[in-house]
């Protein structure tokens, strides 16, 4: 039996030598005074020899672990030498499959299922904030620790949804690994729990009017569909709820070839409890401006056709993504500074001071009709929604006018781009309107 002691005491002779130790283990010590662990063993009739590695990299107590393995290998009918050549193979195999590679393999074989711009966010996302750290390792080595640390940086900046998102996504290439074979689990799966929580509380928005339009035009410069950045100049000139923009129909607007269109919109789409969505009379009332008439004409050839204002890119008969819009501001530039829902607060906090600068106090409350918010004390069903409706529509005029300042006029929208309407269309985008268009009357009223 050997030992380290006598291991290292062995000098190296004009020829190889062995120094034997238990059930055909040996040391072969060259020359060249090199020790390397050999182990004999028979397979087939023949005999054959394994290389477990050289002394002292592999110890006395390894080398005979590694005996012991091939020993068992052996009596099950393998031949260990032939099964230490595939693990070589696999693991180089392994290393080839890098994070990187299988994430661009699982975004190629999904991107026909998403929407065009969704796709481009996502592989985005990994080239910005995962491929620059864990791209390069091969994914079967990949640990929670390791992809936290990805997390965590993201954190770091202040992006909590971002990382949420990315978690998501990356847990997703795994799923995707582990279907193919490539790797036996999803590290990724339950980081989730131990991410910062979302802040609750109020939404981020921007509320100085300069800085507002320069958000705007920074984000009709995307390269959203057109319908995706219509439904953002729409929803910051009438300041109403991002869902209740999401849902719109074109059976809702009134008047739109007369002097006082109107965006009515039902009770049952409102925000508010049972009472609020079965109340009479209980109808949002939007005064529709020169400037989102403008909005609605460019749309008109883009979703005209259906029942949705702004249909889903996929699913025409379901409206568009509830991210859509948060997606194209955050790709802005305004991930934390401003969400779509925003547009209401900008509003609330610009037109306030400019009626307490012009002497106009008493607008406040009309304002706040305006953003459907109930006055303390009132009962919802007593109060009056189609209340001064001629001011609202002046108010909303001022509002449009200061907003609008500067901004393209909404078919330059449809302009800027050459993509085709749908993921899965050819066809590109419709001309727009000519002057005397006339939208037809209530044409998808149920």
């Amino acid at each position: 039996m050997l030992s380290d002691a006598k291991i290292r005491a062995a000098k190296p002779r004009d020829k190889a030598y062995k120094l034997t130790d238990a059930r055909r283990l040996f040391l072969l010590v060259s020359p060249s005074g090199s020790k390397l662990w050999r182990w004999n063993y028979s397979y087939g009739g023949k005999q054959k020899t394994l290389a477990f590695g050289p002394y002292p990299q592999v110890s006395l107590a390894t080398a005979r672990v590694k005996r012991d393995e091939a020993s068992v290998q052996l009596s099950e009918g393998h031949d260990p030498a032939i099964l230490k050549k595939l693990k070589i193979a696999q693991n180089l195999e392994a290393a080839r499959w890098t994070f990187e590679r299988v994430a661009r393999e699982w975004h190629e074989n999904f991107k026909s299922q998403w929407a065009i711009v969704h796709a481009a966010d996502i592989i985005r996302s990994f080239e910005r904030d995962v491929f620059p750290e864990i791209g390069k390792l091969p994914i079967a080595q990949l640990t929670p620790p390791l992809i936290l640390a990805v997390l965590r940086r993201i954190e770091t900046r202040g992006a909590i949804e971002t990382a949420k998102r990315i978690r998501q996504r990356i847990s997703a290439v795994f799923v995707y690994g582990i279907a193919e074979g490539i790797v036996q689990s999803d590290p990724a799966e339950k980081l989730g729990a131990v991410l910062k929580p979302l802040r609750k509380g109020r939404q981020p928005a921007i509320t100085d009017l300069v800085l507002l339009r320069k958000m705007i035009i920074a984000a009709e410069e995307d390269y959203a569909r057109p319908i995706t950045r219509l439904a953002l100049r729409l929803l910051a000139l009438t300041a109403v709820r991002p869902s209740e923009l999401r849902g719109a129909e074109w059976s809702e607007f009134e008047d739109l070839n007369g002097s006082e269109p109107l965006w009515r919109i039902p009770a049952a789409r409102m925000k508010g409890g049972l009472d609020r969505k079965e109340e009479l009379d209980g109808d949002h009332l939007v005064p529709i401006t020169p400037q989102a008439l403008a909005v609605l004409r460019a749309l008109w050839p883009l979703s005209g056709g259906g029942r949705l204002l702004f249909p889903n890119n996929r699913h025409p008969r379901r409206p568009m993504s509830e991210n859509a819009i948060g997606y194209l501001l955050n790709r802005a530039g305004y991930h934390g500074r401003h969400v779509p829902h925003g547009f209401r607060a900008a509003f609330s906090t610009i037109m306030n001071e400019w009626a307490e600068r012009n002497g106009k106090g008493h607008d406040r409350k009309i304002i706040d009709l305006m953003l459907a918010h109930v006055p303390m004390g009132k009962v919802e069903g007593a109060y009056n929604r189609a209340a001064y409706m001629q001011r609202r529509r002046e108010l909303a005029l001022i509002w449009a006018e200061k907003l609008s300042k500067g901004l393209p006029d909404p078919v330059v929208l449809l302009e800027r781009s050459s993509k085709p309407v749908g993921e899965h269309s050819r066809r590109r985008l419709p001309a727009p309107v000519d002057a005397d268009f006339q939208f037809p009357v209530h044409q998808y009223a149920a």
